[in-house]
């Protein structure tokens, strides 16, 4: 809400300035003139923002001016209406300090408005869009809730509300209404109530007479009494109560038509009679007998409610007739009615349970949830206490405690409310009535263990009884709703040197004299007194400590024995030993060191060896949660035969791949096992690995898969023994980090195994089991688990740099969701900063996927993991000797590397290709060189240079792979050029060259070759290819180059057919990069819903040959549900593309499926994973492409070019 400053800042102290191109405004000239003027200046309000401070203060004189008499007044209502736009405008744009003042000023301006929203009316007015405006405007801002501040605010809404009901017509579209709607709707709802007067402009529509007049204004009246039902309701009720109950009929206009107002609202939302039905209801049913209880005047029914007390203490015969009268007065429009209809109900029953029924009692039940808190708190308090008096203390027998068992539960249930004062007074009821501190520690433990044990499933759930049970602790849960004053202490204690000892402390403080001090003071209205005594109260009563727990073992264990008093207290000893557990385990949560004792220890070993499975699972997580101090503090306890004895039959047995739905759950819990316990489990789980994992179940596929054609499909719906197969590659995973250590070799072999999944697609056996979906599971699975290994860096430093593309490649997966999971884990691993800094280069193979979404996340990603990198530096002083690990621009090296020997750069001196590499460097480069932090342009400079005097460290003997990576290099020192003006200064350091990746640059080695053409440079500099001249007539036909047998001539595409992702802003020079990646790529479709492949209209055609670099969609030409139309002829079939780094079916893939049965996996022979891959099969082509490659060069038609949008 606007405030208003204290003084006013008169138009004529400063000089009025007006926009650039407005002249002065004036009484001395042409409404036309003033029209005109008026039209810059409401641009120029329109076109300022609340931050422009500047020029706020610049137009502040002008917005003073424009309140002036001579525009609020103006014979012209073309200038009132331009007026009425400028100051709403300014109401926006001053927010929340208004402009003016003075509170008579603002009355007229808001008055003024008002008139000019009448011309809403003529919708086909010229200027009815700026009249929407001036109420789009009022609406969004809620201008009118300023008024709120006025004395005589409710003249302006009466005004406003007759207004806009009065110009509501059939003409108008749903956003005239809806603007209506909000502006009305927040003036009801965030003032302090309706008049009557207000109340009556908007009743006066539903009456049938006005309704017929305007059917438009009696819906906006329907809609906004119907969003506004809370704010009104109390004012409605008012009305009524006034006419109906005391018969002033002169409170509204209104007063005749009361009940078609009462028919009316109650088809409009009956929560608006909440209050009245039951005076209605009073009114119908009122008798001889009941008229005192039913009384119109509040104090007679008043007396008549507490005299019910006394008749039911001395004339139970009477309840029956007085249970039907106070049902009535419970739900009483009053207050103080409801609130001694509780008094009356808990008087009685505290004298003797017997004098109230079961109706009676559930009665003060209802009041649990009335909506005034004091009703709720008698009720609560009330309930209370007849549970300590007749369930704790047993008062009246074993027949009144069964009575009144549900009291626990329902007082518990309150604390699910959403205010602060119920949770607040549960506390305290738990405290004081259910386990009273007061009691010793045995005694209150024993309350608390039965409590527990005879709750219901709701009383118990989630936090609630997690909260009561750690109340006034030194360790409640930051779960608990709401900042209670219990934390505070808590807070305060942990600050002490010994915070242990400090709560004994407390807790003797709070049982000493000083509470019984405070308990009867001497001045019991001292405020300070209170707040002491309330923090005390808070802190100590129910305390959990060593003792505490030790008093629930003891209870536990006898129940265990047989020896406890579980049946006296209405639970069988089963339902006990499994509750007290449950208890346990919510205490470990919050007070893990309060159970460090043998005895408690041994207590839950013995809990271990019973057949309940959920008595089990509790005492597995109770050690769990407190048993981080065990091996150092009770080693007798944590030794591996005290465990293992209690497990009969090894968990091992129960694996049979036959049966992969019972799989699950045994291969998570032999992970987590031997991760948690390697120096017990890793031996022997050498052999499970061995001879179960890879030999019986990753490498065999025994189900077919669903051939659905789809790249992904839901949890549900992928294969049991897929799921399986995820699994065992994370129990693989969790196995070595547990071990952390390559003694065994296990992990060179395991991430063979990785690769090779990788590099099958997911088809490890190719035996063409498994459907695209699963694969794509596989594959996600595979490259997850090489990046878990790489954060161990034991690990990390025996991945092969081939194994790390591989992994990378991942990125480029054709499965969408396979890429999104991928980047996601790889972003958050790099961010808590637990993977090596060369994983952060994978990101820029992201400047090739198709999808805008996922190119935008990567860069999110990428400017998020070098900022929190370079915090962390300037942070960590010692960071500086580890800058290699951790400064961004030494992503650098590995991002050459890793594009060097991407599978697409077949030929790097082809120009789409080298586009193709620009756009992957530019990715990164654009978020590193953003700023010039430390002149890191010239490092960035220096690093490429000195990169190109090495050689490839992968092969260093072959040219192929070092001109490869010459080119990149060159590329790249393209780019940084052309992108800044300052890499040519020295650089600050030399860079140090990760010696995995390159080789030592030798002595007499100086590379000094340029390896990009000038054409290629323009082509980088410009973003554009020129087309190949095409051959002229018959001479062409004459001299065109035959293909060779086998395969097809390679034809190069446009620049326009590349896909580039780099926007023209993005680039390091030249505006005129293409974008049709972004046309092409962003056709909607559901991704990889039946692997749609979407032919986009308007794209340039491209021979159907073998493309350069990535395949960004595959063709299917099945004759299923998955294929498109072709533009081929019937006899022909087109070379399918070599899958991206899959080695030949009958060397590659089956010598490592044969090495990894055996429990060693093959470096992998191939690279990394297809963009899309063809799903024709490309076996048959061998034998008749050479026919067919005669016919398709004679009738190939180029076919349109096919986007699959959802990989």
């Amino acid at each position: 809400m606007m405030e208003f400053p204290q003084q006013q800042r008169p138009a004529g102290d400063c000089k009025i300035i007006y926009p650039l191109g407005v002249k002065e405004i004036t009484d001395k000239i042409s409404n036309d003139e003033v029209v005109k003027r008026l039209k810059l200046v409401v641009k120029t309000y329109m076109d300022m923002d609340q931050d422009s401070e500047e020029e706020k203060q610049q137009y502040l004189a002008l917005a003073l001016h424009l309140a002036s008499e001579f525009f609020l007044r103006n014979p012209n209502k073309d200038v009132r209406l331009l007026v009425a736009c400028c100051l709403a405008d300014i109401f926006r744009i001053y927010a929340p300090e208004a402009p003016y003042t003075s509170h008579d000023k603002l009355k007229e301006i808001f008055l003024f408005i008002t008139r000019q929203l009448k011309g809403l009316e003529d919708t086909k007015s010229p200027q009815f869009n700026r009249y929407f405006y001036l109420l789009e405007n009022l609406a969004w801002v809620k201008s009118y809730n300023i008024c709120f501040e006025l004395e005589d605010c409710n003249e302006i809404f009466i005004q406003l509300f007759k207004t806009l009901f009065s110009v509501i017509n059939n003409s108008h579209n749903q956003k005239v209404q809806m603007h209506m709607l909000d502006l009305m709707s927040s003036i009801i709802m965030e003032g302090d109530g309706v008049t009557q007067e207000l109340l009556d402009t908007i009743l006066i529509n539903l009456i049938p007479a006005h309704k017929n007049l305007n059917k438009q204004a009696y819906d906006l009246a329907r809609t906004l009494l119907k969003r506004t039902v809370q704010a009104i309701e109390t004012c409605i009720a008012s009305f009524f109560n006034q006419v109906l109950v005391m018969g002033k009929s002169s409170v509204s206009d209104l007063s005749e038509h009361v009940f078609d107002l009462i028919q009316e609202l109650f088809a409009i939302d009956p929560l608006l009679l909440v209050s009245v039905m039951p005076q209605l209801e009073f009114k119908l049913k009122s008798n001889d007998g009941e008229e005192r209880f039913n009384d119109i005047h509040v104090p007679v029914r008043l007396e008549c409610v507490k005299f019910a007390s006394h008749c039911l203490m001395n004339h139970p015969d009477l309840a029956k007739d007085l249970t039907e009268f106070l049902k009535v007065r419970s739900h009483d429009p009053e207050e103080a009615i409801r609130h001694d209809v509780i008094v009356t109900i808990i008087n009685a029953g505290k004298k003797d349970l017997n004098l109230v029924n079961d109706q009676l009692l559930g009665f003060v039940r209802e009041r649990m949830l009335d909506k005034r808190w004091r009703v709720r708190k008698e009720a609560m308090m009330g309930l209370a206490t007849l549970y300590k008096k007749y369930c704790l203390h047993h008062e009246a027998g074993k027949e009144s405690a069964l009575k009144i068992s549900w009291i626990k539960d329902k007082l518990l249930h309150i604390y699910y409310q959403n205010s602060i004062d119920d949770k607040l007074l549960v506390e305290k009821i738990f405290a004081q009535y259910m386990v009273p501190h007061s009691l010793d520690t045995e005694e209150k433990m024993k309350c608390l263990y039965y409590l527990y044990a005879c709750l219901d499933g709701n009383a118990v759930k989630e936090h609630q009884i997690r909260k009561h049970s750690q109340i006034k602790s030194e360790a409640n849960s930051t779960a608990m709703v709401g900042k209670l004053l219990s934390i505070a202490s808590k807070r305060a204690l942990k600050n002490l040197p010994d915070p242990g000892k400090a709560q004994d402390f407390m807790k003797k403080f709070n049982q000493r004299e000083i509470t019984r001090k405070l308990t009867f003071p001497k001045q019991p209205t001292n405020p300070f007194l209170e707040m002491v005594k309330f923090l005390l109260e808070r802190i100590a009563p129910v305390h959990i400590d060593s003792e505490a727990i030790s008093a629930l073992v003891k209870l536990l264990n006898k129940s265990v024995e047989g020896t406890a008093d579980d049946d006296d207290e209405g639970v069988t000893p089963d339902a006990a030993i499994r509750a007290g557990l449950e208890l346990l385990k919510v205490l470990s949560f919050t007070h893990p060191t309060s159970f460090h004792s043998a005895e408690t220890y041994e207590s839950l070993l013995q809990c271990l060896k019973m057949e309940d499975d959920k008595v089990a699972e509790a005492a597995i997580q109770i050690f769990r949660n407190t048993g981080q101090k065990i091996e150092a503090e009770l080693p007798q306890i944590r030794s591996y035969e005290h465990f293992t004895s209690l497990h009969k039959v090894p968990l091992s047995r129960s694996l049979n791949a036959d049966v992969p739905e019972q799989l699950i759950t045994p291969l998570v819990s032999l992970g987590h096992i031997s991760m948690l316990a390697p120096d017990q489990f890793a031996s022997p789980m050498k052999s499970i690995v061995a001879n179960f994992i890879v030999k019986d179940l990753l490498m065999n596929d025994r189900s077919m898969g669903n051939k659905n054609g789809r790249l992904w499909t839901s949890d549900e719906e992928v294969s049991p023994e897929v799921l399986a197969k995820v699994q065992a590659i994370k129990l693989l995973v969790r196995w070595l980090l547990g071990m952390k250590n390559n003694q065994s070799k296990s992990a060179n072999s395991t991430l063979r195994l990785l690769s090779a999944m990788l590099v099958s697609e997911g088809d490890l056996t190719e035996q063409k089991k498994i459907n695209k979906s699963d694969m794509s599971r596989l594959r996600l699975a595979a490259g997850s688990a090489i990046l878990k290994l790489a954060q161990e860096p034991c690990y990390h430093d025996i991945i092969t740099p081939e194994q790390f593309q591989l992994c990378g490649l991942v990125i480029n997966d054709e499965c969408y969701q396979v890429r999104q999971i991928f980047a996601q884990k790889l972003h958050v691993a790099l961010v808590k900063l637990v993977l090596p800094l060369e994983y952060m280069a994978v990101f820029a193979l992201c400047a090739k996927d198709p999808v805008k979404e996922r190119r935008a996340h990567a860069r999110q990603c990428l400017l998020k993991n070098i900022s929190v990198r370079r915090e962390y530096i300037k942070q960590n002083p010692t960071a500086h000797e580890k800058l290699l690990s951790l400064l961004p621009e030494y992503v650098v090296p590995y991002m050459i590397h890793l594009l060097a020997h991407d599978p697409d750069l077949t030929k790097p001196q082809e120009m789409e290709q080298l586009m193709d590499v620009k756009e992957c460097l530019w990715f990164m480069l654009e978020v590193l060189m953003t700023k010039n932090e430390n002149n890191s342009h010239s490092f960035l400079r220096k690093m490429v240079e000195n990169i190109k005097q090495t050689k490839d460290a992968q092969a260093p003997d072959d040219p192929k792979a070092n001109e490869k990576l010459y080119i990149v290099c060159d590329v790249a020192l393209f780019v940084i050029v052309n992108k800044s003006t300052s890499c040519h200064l020295d650089s600050p350091k030399d860079p140090v060259l990760p010696s995995k990746f390159f080789t030592p640059p030798e002595k007499d080695f100086v590379n000094d070759k340029e390896y990009l053409t000038a054409e290629a440079k323009n082509v980088l500099q410009t973003g554009k290819i020129q087309q190949p001249q095409k051959p002229a007539g018959v001479l062409g036909a004459v001299n065109k180059t035959l293909p060779v047998t086998g395969r097809r001539p390679y034809n190069k595409t446009t620049a326009s057919d590349t896909g580039s992702n780099a926007s023209a802003n993005s680039q390091p020079s030249s505006p005129g990069t293409n974008k049709s990646r972004d046309v092409s790529s962003e056709v909607g479709a559901s991704e990889n819903e039946e692997n749609p492949i979407i032919t986009k209209a308007g794209l340039k055609k491209e021979e159907a040959a073998q493309p350069s670099g990535r395949k960004r969609a595959a063709p299917v030409s099945d004759g299923t549900k998955n294929s498109v139309s072709s533009n081929t002829t019937p006899g022909s079939q087109p070379s399918a593309k070599p899958r991206r780094g899959r080695p030949p079916k009958t060397s590659a893939v089956a010598a490592s499926s044969e090495k990894v049965a055996e429990g060693t996996t093959p470096a992998g022979g191939g690279r990394g994973r297809k963009r899309a891959a063809p799903s024709q099969d490309a076996s048959n082509t061998a034998t008749t492409e050479p026919k067919q490659q005669k016919e398709a060069e004679a009738k190939r038609v180029p076919p349109q070019r096919q986007i699959d949008l959802q990989r």
